[in-house]
């Protein structure tokens, strides 16, 4: 890997023109980056006030433009719109050989791009593994973090080198790839947002006034712990084989609307733990029968 890098090309040493299309929550944090970097953002499209408003506070020097003339005057032609937009824009929008065209998707690779490719530009995939809230610590979070890139030979190459000058982690992922990558991190991220946000209704619905205050150490604790030590970090009464307490909480939880989720998710960490070890068959026996999914009555 080290003599791949060594041998990348040197294209983005030179300070490029980036084009934003459009100024989004990625795009102007990316946008934003790369002007840290040393590159010129300037052009973007912004069609929502909201998009308008983040240009001017992420990127001050770009002109706001529509779509193809964005295009038209860059060099590096950023492309940060939903999934399903991305391939009709871009056929849409005007390509010289020679421009390196990227997008942030992280469930699309670079084949998204093939009539910018076909057109004779430099195409990859350059996702960045992070959540995006529009708030201003979104361009901070961006320093060490990964990006998962997806291209030919020499697009790579010019996205691993961009990456490293916005501070960030290159990690290739292959083409067929991408979309189980993205399941991941959505099954990580999103989904833990969920979590934590019915954990705290379930707090508050009992009369505690602060439950993101009580959750806090927690969730962080926990969040730690899968990190440093993965299957081994597992604590709690399924890890335990305590039938009796997923039982009452079971039978706590009925009508809440989490019920399910929580038998859901409590069987997928039996399997985890008797996998690891943490569980016994012995312990887990009464545990799986407490989880077994209930039979539902039959309409006469």
């Amino acid at each position: 890997m080290d003599q791949q890098r060594s041998a990348a090309p040197q294209r983005p040493a030179s300070r490029l023109a980036v084009g934003v299309v459009s100024a989004g929550r990625v795009g102007s944090v990316v946008g934003a980056a790369l002007t840290r970097a040393g590159h010129r953002v300037v052009a973007a499209s912004a069609v929502s006030d909201a998009s308008r408003a983040r240009a001017a506070r992420h990127l001050p020097g770009a002109e706001i433009l529509p779509a193809p003339d964005v295009a038209a005057a860059a060099e590096l032609v950023l492309i940060a719109v939903p999934d399903d937009a991305i391939a009709p824009l871009v056929a849409s929008l005007p390509v010289r050989p020679g421009q390196i065209w990227v997008h942030t998707s992280g469930a699309l690779g670079a084949d998204v791009l093939r009539s910018a490719r076909d057109a004779g530009a430099l195409t990859a995939a350059l996702a960045p593994a992070m959540t995006f809230t529009g708030r201003d610590e979104d361009l901070e979070r961006l320093a060490g973090i990964s990006w998962a890139i997806t291209g030919e030979a020499e697009a790579r190459f010019v996205g691993e080198a961009l990456v490293l000058e916005m501070g960030g982690d290159p990690e290739h992922v292959d083409e067929a790839d991408r979309a189980r990558y993205h399941a991941a991190l959505v099954y990580a991220a999103n989904h833990l947002q969920t979590l934590v946000n019915d954990a705290a209704e379930q707090l508050r619905a009992i009369g505690v006034a602060n439950p993101q205050r009580l959750l806090s150490p927690l969730v962080s604790a926990s969040l730690d712990n899968a990190l440093r030590h993965g299957d081994a970090g597992l604590t709690g009464p399924v890890s335990r084989g305590d039938a009796g307490t997923v039982a009452r909480h079971l039978d706590a939880l009925a009508g809440t609307g989490i019920e399910d989720v929580y038998r859901t998710m409590a069987r997928r960490t039996a399997e985890r733990a008797l996998a690891s070890g943490r569980l016994k068959s012995a312990d887990a026996e009464g545990l799986l029968e407490v989880l077994a999914q209930p039979e539902k009555e039959e309409t006469p």
